[in-house]
């Protein structure tokens, strides 16, 4: 993918998204995903993995990706708040079920992958302890200390981040079970949602997608294939079969970033 710098995102016009330069970082592919179903052009901008980023700070405020930023709209972070833009601004098929009971199941699973404390959260701390520890007052440098702090973590949040990964993903694979017994194809309701976006992009965290269609970096496929065997025991095989649907017919292949 072809990314505008900082200085050259900050005076284009339209949406700019910003996105970690050169991996499948699962939050930005999420955002990527959910604008290109509702039909919204943007244009990437680049964010520097592991790296201070501080002409990013100086313009959004915020270290991480992705970072929507709408106009002269202030820029927005959050998933759900990207999911909103894409709603907002987007033509076609909502990501979310009309009906409130299934838009809340939606949403609640989407927070499960998506939010603070849910999947991504979790699997993050099993993979970043190895690298630079788990006490903050520790880091060898003052953006993996930034890190640490920003994403809660301690011994006890690294040892209990496998099991509460693993009882997420039992939930889907619960749910998707539940669905098909029904005779239907996606997570929540009759069609595509937002649901079976976010865990098609946050899957790769556990169960990477092959090098063909999604050409990872060796040490980032050496982190995300290798889950703990609690997380590997739980991924039901209907998930994944699941999640390559969700990529082939919707989403798209191979992977761009």
């Amino acid at each position: 993918m072809k990314y505008l710098s900082v200085a050259e995102g900050r005076v284009h016009g339209g949406l700019r998204l910003v996105l970690t330069m050169g991996l499948p970082a699962p939050w930005g592919e999420s955002a990527k995903a959910v604008l290109r179903l509702r039909n919204v052009p943007y244009v990437p901008v680049g964010q520097e993995p592991m790296g201070s980023n501080d002409d990013l700070v100086a313009w959004t405020g915020i270290r991480n990706a992705p970072i929507a930023i709408c106009g002269d709209e202030p820029p927005v972070h959050n998933w759900y708040d990207i999911l909103m833009l894409a709603e907002r601004l987007g033509s076609g098929p909502s990501l979310l079920p009309v009906r409130s009971a299934e838009r809340s199941q939606c949403l609640g699973l989407c927070m499960e992958i998506a939010a603070q404390q849910g999947f991504a959260w979790n699997a993050r701390l099993w993979m970043l302890a190895p690298l630079m520890g788990t006490d903050p007052a520790t880091a060898t440098t003052p953006v993996h200390r930034n890190m640490l702090q920003q994403y809660g973590m301690s011994a006890a949040a690294a040892e209990a981040a496998p099991g509460r990964v693993a009882d997420i993903v039992r939930n889907l694979a619960q749910q998707l079970r539940a669905q098909r017994g029904r005779g239907l194809e996606y997570l929540v309701g009759s069609r595509l949602t937002a649901i079976d976006v976010y865990w098609a992009c946050f899957s790769q965290m556990i169960a990477p997608l092959p090098q063909n269609v999604n050409p990872v970096p060796d040490y980032v496929r050496e982190l995300y294939g290798a889950p703990p065997a609690v997380v590997a025991a739980a991924l039901d095989p209907l998930l994944l079969e699941h999640r390559d649907r969700i990529f082939e017919r919707h989403i798209g292949l191979p992977l761009d970033y």
